[in-house]
C-alpha cells in the first residue's frame, strides 16, 4: 500500500501524534514512555514557551489507515537570530522499519522548512537544543536518564539513507556503581579543596526557600556559561521560568550547586533524579500510576541513578578547574542521597575541557547522540 502523509489537524489527529511510539516501542523495555500529559502540553503552542519564537507542524504517515510514522518540522527564530546558518529542524521523529515511509517524512519537513526560507535541515531536536536532541547511534543497549532521548538501531539507517550526513556528535558519560554509592577519590578531594581555597571559590547548594532569586542567578549565568558551544541557543526569561517550575518538585538542592567568588555566580551545576528508573516500568505512559510511581520512589528515596544535566562556567573563569569543583561537590552530596550511578550529558564532541574534566572524575564516553543535517 503506498504511504500517505497528512498533516495533523486537531485533537483526534495529535492523540494519534503522540500514541504512536508506545505502540512503536511498546515491546522495548529499554524505551522509557514519558507522561502522555508532559508530551501533549510541550507539543501545545498555549503551554510551551518556545512557541514564543518558534513554529511547528506536525505530521503523520499512514499505510492503509495506521499511523506508521510522525515527524514535526521546526522553525526557530531564535537559533537564526543567533547562527544565520539557514537552518531548519525536524523533531520528534518516529517510524517503523521502512526507509519509504521515512523518505517521504522527510520530504514533508523539508517542504515545510523550505517554504520558510530555510536551506537546510538538521534533526533531530524537539524543539531545539535546549530539548531532547540527537540520534542515539551508540549506547543502544542501555536505558535513557531523564531527558535523553532513545531511538531503536534501524533510525540510524534510515536516516543516512535519507541522504543527510553528520554535523555534531553529543556525548554521555556514565560514573559510580549501578548499585553502591562510592566516594570521591581521597586524591581528587583533596586536590578540589585545595583548588577552592587558592581560587577563593566556594560552593553552595540551591536555597529552595528563595528560589526565584535562584533562578535569577541561574538565568545570568547560563547563558553567558553556554553562548560558544555549537548549536547554543539562549533561554528566554519564560522558558527559564517555564523548565523551573516543571523541575522544581522532583529537584534536591544538594544536586544544584553555586560556585561563587564574592558573591558572584562564576558556575553552577543541575543534577536531575532519574526518574526514568520509575517510567520504565510505567508502560503506557499514563499520568495514574506514572505520577504515583515517582511520588513513592521519591517519598522512599529509591532512586540509584541521575543526570548531571547542565554544568557551566563563566567564560572568563573556565580551565582554572571551578568544573572540576562542581563535578566534586555533585558527586559527593549524590552518595549521600543515596545515589550511585550518574550520567553527564551531553557533552558535545570537541568540547575538550569538559570531556577532560569528566574523565578526571571517572567517568567514562558510553553513549552518543548524532545531529544531522542535508539540505533542505
Amino acid at each position: 500500500m503506498p504511504v500517505r502523509i497528512r498533516a495533523v489537524a486537531g485533537s483526534t489527529d495529535l492523540r494519534r501524534f503522540i500514541d504512536l511510539p508506545y505502540r512503536l516501542h511498546a515491546g522495548e523495555p529499554r524505551w522509557a514512555p514519558p507522561l502522555r500529559l508532559d508530551v501533549r502540553r510541550r507539543l501545545t503552542p498555549r503551554s510551551n514557551p518556545f512557541f514564543d519564537h518558534g513554529d511547528a507542524a506536525y505530521f503523520l504517515a499512514e499505510r492503509d489507515g495506521v499511523s506508521v510514522g510522525r515527524i514535526a518540522a521546526i522553525a526557530n527564530r531564535l537559533h537564526d537570530d543567533t547562527h544565520a546558518d539557514g537552518a531548519g529542524f525536524f523533531g520528534f521523529f518516529e517510524c517503523t522499519d521502512d526507509s519509504a515511509v521515512a523518505r517521504e517524512l522527510f520530504g514533508v519537513a523539508s517542504d515545510w522548512v523550505r517554504a520558510r526560507g530555510y536551506r537546510v535541515l538538521r534533526g533531530p531536536a524537539s524543539f531545539s537544543t535546549n530539548d531532547e536532541c540527537g540520534l542515539l547511534t551508540d549506547g543502544f543497549d542501555t536505558p535513557p536518564t531523564i531527558l535523553t532521548p532513545w531511538n531503536p538501531r534501524y533510525y540510524v539507517p534510515l536516516v543516512e539513507g535519507a541522504g543527510f550526513r553528520a554535523v555534531k556528535d553529543l556525548w554521555g558519560f556514565e560514573g559510580g556503581h549501578p548499585e553502591h554509592p562510592q566516594p570521591v577519590p581521597p586524591r581528587l578531594a583533596r586536590a578540589t579543596a585545595q583548588l577552592g581555597a587558592r581560587l577563593g571559590v566556594t560552593l553552595r547548594p540551591l536555597d529552595p526557600r528563595r528560589f526565584s532569586a535562584e533562578v535569577d542567578r541561574v538565568r545570568s549565568a547560563y547563558n553567558a556559561a553556554w553562548e560558544r558551544n555549537w548549536g547554543f541557543v539562549p533561554m528566554t526569561d519564560r522558558e527559564l521560568d517555564h523548565m523551573a517550575r516543571e523541575l522544581r518538585p522532583i529537584l534536591i538542592p544538594d544536586l544544584v550547586p553555586f560556585a561563587e567568588r564574592a558573591g558572584e555566580v562564576v558556575g553552577f551545576g543541575l543534577a536531575l533524579l532519574d526518574l526514568n528508573e520509575v517510567l520504565l516500568r510505567n508502560r503506557s505512559g499514563r499520568l495514574v500510576p506514572g505520577v504515583l510511581r515517582i511520588l513513592w520512589a521519591l517519598r522512599r528515596k529509591r532512586f540509584r541513578r541521575a543526570r548531571i544535566l547542565l554544568l557551566g562556567v563563566r567564560p572568563d573563569d573556565r580551565s582554572k578547574g571551578i568544573d572540576a569543583l562542581l563535578w566534586s561537590w555533585i558527586w559527593t552530596r549524590a552518595a549521600r542521597h543515596g545515589i550511585s550511578w550518574g550520567e553527564a550529558s551531553w557533552i558535545l564532541e570537541d568540547n575538550a575541557g569538559m570531556r577532560n574534566a569528566a574523565e578526571r572524575m571517572g567517568f567514562r564516553a558510553y553513549k552518543t547522540w548524532r545531529l544531522y543535517d542535508r539540505p533542505a
